[in-house]
């Protein structure tokens, strides 16, 4: 898509990444906000479309880094809502099947440790590693989307997998999962 995009365009990159979008923003700030960030990227993105530069790759990564950016204003209530996930007897309800399958594959039994354990990451850390485990991202893309070397990528992915391995071994949180 050439800077000076129009209407066709932008309708194809809504088609191409709205859905990953949607999803990513959903694990990140529940399904009441993930609407709203997701439309404020694409909304930032029609007008920021002059911003964009197509040598340095694919719309993906930089729609990321402005979904990154609105989730960001939403902290608050993320921190919030990883909290109450922290306190909830069973795993976080969700209104999509596959959601719900992919959640049980990848927290398994862990859901109370893994909540408390993200929301005690640094918002740099919790951004990073979620872009990489739910968006599916790598290192460089992380790196574009974030405006971060891929260094500064690989050292917060270490430091929020310790955090995260740490959390996931501690019995007072794990053995509470049968209760």
């Amino acid at each position: 898509m050439s800077p000076t995009a129009g209407p066709h365009d932008l309708a194809d990159l809504y088609d191409a990444y709205a859905s990953a979008l949607y999803r990513y923003a959903v694990r990140r700030v529940g399904a009441a906000a993930a609407e709203d960030v997701v439309a404020e990227t694409f909304l930032a993105a029609v007008t920021g479309w002059a911003k964009f530069d197509p040598d340095r790759g694919e719309a993906r990564p930089w729609l990321f880094g402005i979904l990154t950016n609105r989730i960001a204003r939403h902290r608050r209530d993320e921190a919030t809502y990883l909290k109450l996930l922290a306190g909830l007897p069973g795993e976080p309800v969700t209104t999509d099947v596959a959601d719900r399958v992919t959640d049980q594959v990848s927290a398994a039994t862990n859901g109370k440790a893994m909540a408390v354990a993200l929301a005690e990451l640094s918002p740099g850390d919790r951004d990073t590693l979620l872009l990489l485990a739910w968006a599916d991202m790598s290192y460089p893309e992380i790196a574009t989307a974030l405006h971060i070397p891929v260094g500064t990528v690989r050292s917060r992915i270490n430091r929020a997998r310790r955090l995260m391995r740490g959390h996931l071994n501690d019995p007072d949180l794990t053995d509470q999962r049968s209760n």
